[in-house]
């Protein structure tokens, strides 16, 4: 940073004014992305990175009154943890804080506004156990953040409260004494007071004006518009045409499912019979038949049964205390299934198993043994188009795709959550949610330009 005229006085280097050692509890010295500063490896649980007086007193100060600033550091975090880089704060109130969570691949930027906390949400994998650089800059009221050289992301935000109170502290890799600990590397931590000062981790981004070589390719792709823009002109004309040709038609979106074309607004049910299709707009849209309150009398339990959507009631089967429902199985002297509420014998045999007795695993409701790890998915185990099996040590499973929520409690069918009306979203002022399944998309309203995919301005 001394190498592009940095005054000192303008920035703070956190690991050296911490005074980080091998021997400080719950750290250990490692080697970094490169061998020109020291870098830390955080592990322990049992740790206390915070700044002493005069540290915190100094950093009260570089705050003091400014509108930009820029944290920068070089880490390696451990793949799908969660954790605190760094937190400058007072008792719960952070100022300023900078979170990677691995588990929802997000960092997270903790400030306040006018008294009051806000945060603001980066979707990014920065837990992935790969080196990475990471610059984070102020100015009033715009962010920037550069991850590797390269800007992730840029919003205009609340500026940011940056006149500290004396009481305020500064903790690395943990928001306190108990919470938010990071697991990984940490190398070259600072804060600078200059305007766009992720150029001191990133020089090459220090470039203003084009070269020779920029220019002559802005000219040719200046040339290269005009001649698209020639093209396209002509075929807006032809276009034109053909629409004033085509006023008196009507014409409408069709759908055309398994061969057959359906008109706007036709209603269709599919072949398993459990779902209600209509074709909108030339887009297909189908919905789970919703089954009615199944109230079963004391002696039935609800199960599906082949070729029909919805459960109904079937006579249980009791031995030695365990309920069975209609089709379960249970090993007595013998293989007995429940059948219209009676054990009836099964003669089928067991087929041999190519692993040892100790990788013998007796599956829920079963007779036969299967070896450890056995994949009970692929036996047929039916899911709906929206949610996937998963195996497990004695059964498989249906759980619903990431965006979509079961129907009527039964994973097996799961339909698309509206994040939008659920507010689930992460779309910024100036935009309009859409919901998409399984997803949704942040739309610009109408006179502002996009910044990002979750913020316009």
């Amino acid at each position: 940073a001394v190498g592009f005229g940095m005054d000192p006085d303008l920035q703070i280097d956190i690991i050296t004014e911490l005074d980080l050692v091998n021997t400080t509890l719950g750290v250990t010295q490692v080697s970094g992305l490169h061998n020109a500063s020291k870098a830390f490896l955080f592990q322990d649980m049992e740790r206390e990175i915070h700044a002493a007086p005069h540290v915190t007193e100094k950093l009260v100060q570089l705050f003091q009154n400014k509108t930009e600033f820029t944290f920068l550091a070089t880490l390696q975090q451990k793949a799908s943890t969660s954790g605190v880089i760094l937190s400058v704060r007072e008792l719960e109130h952070s100022y300023f804080e900078l979170e990677s969570s691995g588990l929802r691949d997000e960092i997270r930027y903790h400030y306040r506004f006018n008294g009051k906390s806000r945060t603001e949400v980066f979707p990014y994998r920065l837990a992935d156990g790969q080196w990475h650089k990471i610059a984070v800059s102020l100015s009033a009221s715009h962010l920037l953040l550069h991850v590797d050289c390269n800007r992730i992301y840029e919003r205009v935000i609340d500026p940011p409260e940056t006149n500290l109170t004396p009481e305020s502290n500064l903790w690395l890799g943990q928001r306190n004494r108990k919470h938010g600990f990071f697991k990984g590397v940490i190398q070259d931590v600072k804060v600078v007071f200059i305007p766009n000062g992720y150029i001191t981790q990133c020089p090459n981004l220090n470039r203003t004006c084009p070269t020779c070589s920029d220019f002559l390719s802005l000219v040719q792709g200046i040339m290269d518009l005009q001649e698209l823009l020639a093209k396209m002109t002509a075929k807006l004309n032809y276009a034109e045409t053909r629409l004033s040709q085509l006023e008196d038609c009507h014409c409408e979106k069709t759908c055309q499912v398994n061969g057959l074309i359906y008109r706007d607004k036709d209603s269709w049910v599919e072949d398993d019979h459990c779902r209600n299709c209509t074709c909108q707009s030339g887009v297909v849209e189908c919905r789970r038949m919703s089954c009615p309150p199944l109230d079963c009398p004391p002696d039935a339990l609800p199960v599906h049964v082949e070729s029909q959507c919805c459960k109904i009631c079937k006579a249980k089967c009791i031995y030695g205390g365990k309920v069975l429902a209609e089709g379960q199985r249970v090993l007595t002297k013998s293989c007995r299934e429940c059948q219209n509420g009676v054990l009836v014998k099964v003669t089928e045999t067991c087929p041999p198993l190519n692993c040892s007795e100790k990788d013998h695993v007796l599956p829920e409701n079963q007779c036969c043994s299967v070896c450890r790890g056995h994949n009970f998915c692929a036996e047929g185990h039916r899911c709906g188009e929206n949610s996937e099996c998963k195996n497990w040590n004695t059964k498989a499973t249906c759980e619903c795709k990431n965006g979509y929520l079961s129907v009527q409690g039964d994973p097996a069918y799961c339909e698309d959550i509206d994040e939008c009306a659920a507010k689930m979203h992460y779309c910024h002022a100036n935009t309009v949610c859409v919901n998409l399944p399984g997803s949704y998309r942040c739309d610009c309203v109408m006179g502002y330009v996009r910044v990002d995919d979750f913020s316009c301005t």
